[in-house]
């Protein structure tokens, strides 16, 4: 199975997350979509439609703001090696990104929710850090 973490193909490595062209982009989504078994982690809207009629399974993570900025400000601050972070980058803490949390975050939750309620895909909700810890043993899965 091959794990995807979209940040690393939207953004150049060895960069402050400086995104890639678009279409170079779009064609390393579509390539890793490609494959017979994969997980994809995160969002970019962008390619969903695609992704969608290749997946199997859906996993919303609609937590809440307060969780998500705590959830960054410990990554940024405490977790300098994590899984899926971006090559050759040092992950620091950035107002704008405490912004985008803040901000936008909120809004495509509201739209992800509704993707997910009128999707005929197998689906989880995990709505909480208890949910995601559970799903996390009831799954056997490592952090």
């Amino acid at each position: 199975m091959n794990l995807v973490h979209l940040d690393q193909l939207h953004h150049l490595p060895n960069t402050d997350w400086q995104p890639r062209p678009a279409d170079e982009f779009k064609a390393l989504h579509d390539a890793a979509i490609a494959g017979e078994q994969w997980v994809m982690e995160g969002n970019y809207s962008s390619c969903m439609q695609q992704r969608f009629l290749r997946a199997t399974g859906l996993i919303l993570l609609d937590v809440s703001v307060l969780l998500s900025l705590f959830r960054y400000t410990r990554r940024t601050l405490f977790e300098p090696v994590r899984i899926g972070a971006l090559e050759g980058c040092n992950d620091r803490f950035k107002w704008e990104m405490v912004d985008y949390i803040a901000v936008v975050t909120p809004m495509n939750r509201r739209r992800y929710a509704d993707i997910y309620r009128h999707s005929d895909l197998p689906k989880v909700c995990l709505l909480s850090r208890r949910a995601i810890c559970g799903c996390y043993e009831d799954w056997g899965l490592e952090r």
